[in-house]
C-alpha cells in the first residue's frame, strides 16, 4: 500500500469514529439542542447562589414560625408572672423574661404571626394595584399613560411612614382587627408606585413583540392579549419588586407600632416589644435584643431573596 493509500484509510477510519472516538458512531452535523427558557436559566443561577438559599431557609422559618408558633415554642406568650420580672433563662424561657414577666422568646415567636400578616397581605394589594395601574398605563399608552403616570408620581411623592402616621391617627381606639385592616390599607395605598412603574416599563416591552403583533391581527382583543400575552411578561419583575416591598412593610408596620399608632395590645407586635424593650432596657436588654433580632433577620431575608432573585432573571447581568 503507497503512502497516499495509507493517510486515505486513516482520514476514512478517523471519520468513521464519532466524538468519543469510538468506531460506528459518526458526528452528527447540526445536531439540535433543546433551547432554554429563561425561568430555566434563572432557576439555574438560583440553585448555585448561597444567598438565595440562606434568604430562602430565613423566609421559611419566619413563614412556619408565624403560621405554627406552637413548633418553635410551648409557652404562652400572654402567660406573664411579675415574680419572674427580668429573670433569667429558665424551663422553656431561652431569653428570659421581660419587665412584665413574660417569656421574651415566646413574645417574638407570636409576634412574626402579626408583622407577616400586615407584610403580605399589603404586599398583595400592593401587586394587585401596581398591575391594574401599570398594565393600563402601559398598554393603552397615549392620555391614559399620561394620566396613570402623573397619579404615580402624586403618590410617590407622599412619603410613606408621614402619610401612614397622619392616616392611623384618625382611627383613634379601634379593635385589634380594625387596627390591622387599617395598618394593611394605608401601606397598599401608598406602597404600590415602584411596582406600578417597573410593570409598565415591562408592558411597553413586551407589547411590542412579533408575539403580541400576530394575537392583533389574528382578532384577538385587547383584555385577551393582556391577560395570555402581556401579564405572563410583567408577573416576574413585578414579583421581585413585590418581594422586596414585603420586607418594607415589615418594616414599617414595626415602625408604625414602634411609634404607638400601629398594632396594639392585646395584638403581639415586634414594634411594641421594641418599645417596651427600650424603656426597660437598663434593667434587661435581652427584651430588646431579642425582637429586634427576629425583625431585622426577617426584612433582611426578604430583601435578599428579591435581590437574588432580580439577579437571576436580569439578562444584562448574564
Amino acid at each position: 500500500m503507497s503512502d497516499f493509500e495509507t493517510v486515505a484509510a486513516t482520514e476514512n477510519q478517523a471519520a468513521r469514529r464519532g466524538p468519543s472516538g469510538e468506531p460506528g458512531t459518526p458526528d452528527k452535523i447540526g445536531t439540535s439542542h433543546k433551547p432554554r427558557s429563561l425561568a430555566g436559566d434563572a432557576w439555574r443561577d438560583l440553585r448555585r447562589n448561597p444567598i438565595f438559599w440562606i434568604s430562602l431557609a430565613l423566609v421559611t422559618a419566619v413563614s412556619l414560625m408565624a403560621i405554627a408558633p406552637g413548633l418553635f415554642t410551648s409557652n404562652d406568650p400572654q402567660d406573664c408572672v411579675l415574680s419572674r420580672q427580668n429573670s433569667g433563662p429558665s424551663g422553656g424561657a431561652i431569653f428570659g423574661y421581660d419587665f412584665q414577666g413574660c417569656d421574651t422568646y415566646a413574645r417574638a415567636v407570636y409576634g412574626s404571626r402579626a408583622s407577616l400578616l400586615v407584610g403580605a397581605l399589603s404586599a398583595l394589594f400592593t401587586g394587585i394595584i401596581a398591575l391594574a395601574v401599570g398594565m393600563l398605563a402601559g398598554y393603552f399608552g397615549r392620555w391614559v399613560d399620561a394620566v396613570l403616570s402623573r397619579l404615580i408620581d402624586i403618590v410617590l411623592g407622599i412619603p410613606l411612614l408621614l402619610a401612614a402616621i397622619v392616616l392611623l391617627k384618625r382611627i383613634g381606639s379601634a379593635s385589634p382587627n380594625a387596627r390591622i385592616t387599617a395598618v394593611i390599607f394605608v401601606l397598599a395605598v401608598l406602597g404600590w408606585t415602584t411596582a406600578a412603574r417597573v410593570v409598565r416599563s415591562s408592558v411597553i416591552t413586551a407589547k411590542e413583540q412579533d408575539y403580541v403583533a400576530a394575537a392583533r391581527m389574528l382578532g384577538a382583543g385587547h383584555g385577551r392579549i393582556m391577560l395570555r400575552h402581556i401579564l405572563p411578561n410583567a408577573l416576574a419583575p413585578a414579583i421581585v419588586v413585590l418581594t422586596i416591598a414585603l420586607g418594607s412593610f415589615i418594616a414599617a408596620e414595626a415602625t408604625l407600632s414602634f411609634l404607638g399608632i400601629g398594632l396594639k395590645a392585646p395584638t403581639i407586635s415586634w414594634g411594641q416589644d421594641i418599645d417596651t424593650g427600650r424603656i426597660h432596657m437598663r434593667e434587661s436588654a435581652t427584651p430588646l435584643i431579642v425582637p429586634s433580632a427576629f425583625l431585622a433577620l426577617t426584612v433582611l431575608a426578604f430583601i435578599m431573596l428579591g435581590d437574588a432573585i432580580r439577579d437571576a432573571f436580569d439578562p444584562k447581568l448574564r
